[in-house]
């Protein structure tokens, strides 16, 4: 199976995309477009966004989401994110937005792009990197997990003093491929209006991030 894909992520990840539940992966994700075109989300063309944007070698930091916003023209590839042109903001992306407020004072953006992040070593990954209109967690058990699992493995064998950031039980159920002696992991609720008030509001993860990259002679993100 040819991915278009950063160089750096095809050498590390190359045996993955022969494997057979990747196989079925693929399959099942095509037909997903083929039957409903325009109601699949992100893109075909943004389905591995996160990793084209932050190449192997450049990550720093790895934030986790669940699935792609399952709302029309939101989803472009990068969890939490959406277009510039997109109002109003997701109200999870308005949640991060108001704890960074919190956190480090930086003012609520009415840009939810985090195309920034990425550029700076930011890997803003799904668990699941599909879903259909309307119907979220529509594309879990796919096999998509078991390829986001194959990520953060190879980032936690190969690299050290890496900041895991994991919002919500989904992303949490990745810790355990995580040397937590070796790198930072953050973990709290979701985002979510449904659990922010709940452990996400007054987490800290951002200033915590930097504190942390900076301990390990790392330029820090900037927010």
């Amino acid at each position: 199976m040819e991915v278009k894909l950063d160089l750096s992520w095809k050498v590390v990840l190359k045996d993955e995309f022969d494997k057979p539940y990747f196989d079925s992966l693929v399959s099942f994700v095509k037909q997903a477009y083929q039957q409903t075109p325009h109601s699949v989300f992100p893109e075909g063309k943004y389905i591995f966004r996160a990793l084209d944007l932050c190449p192997f070698d450049q990550v720093k930091v790895v934030i986790l989401g669940q699935d792609p916003y399952p709302t029309r023209g939101h989803a472009h590839g990068l969890c939490f994110s959406v277009e510039e042109t997109v109002k109003p903001l997701p109200k999870s992306l308005q949640n991060i937005y108001k704890e960074l407020l919190a956190d480090i004072g930086k003012p609520i953006s009415s840009n939810g792009s985090l195309l920034s992040w990425a550029q700076q070593g930011v890997l803003l990954l799904n668990s699941v990197l599909t879903v259909e209109e309307g119907r979220p967690d529509s594309h879990s058990g796919k096999g998509w997990e078991q390829f986001t699992d194959a990520v953060i493995k190879v980032i936690s064998e190969q690299k050290k003093g890496i900041v895991y950031v994991l919002w919500g039980s989904k992303a949490q159920q990745k810790a355990v491929h995580v040397d937590p002696k070796e790198n930072l992991v953050l973990q709290s609720v979701h985002p979510s209006p449904l659990s922010a008030h709940r452990g996400f509001f007054g987490s800290a993860h951002f200033s915590k991030t930097n504190d942390y990259l900076k301990q390990q002679g790392k330029a820090p993100i900037n927010w």
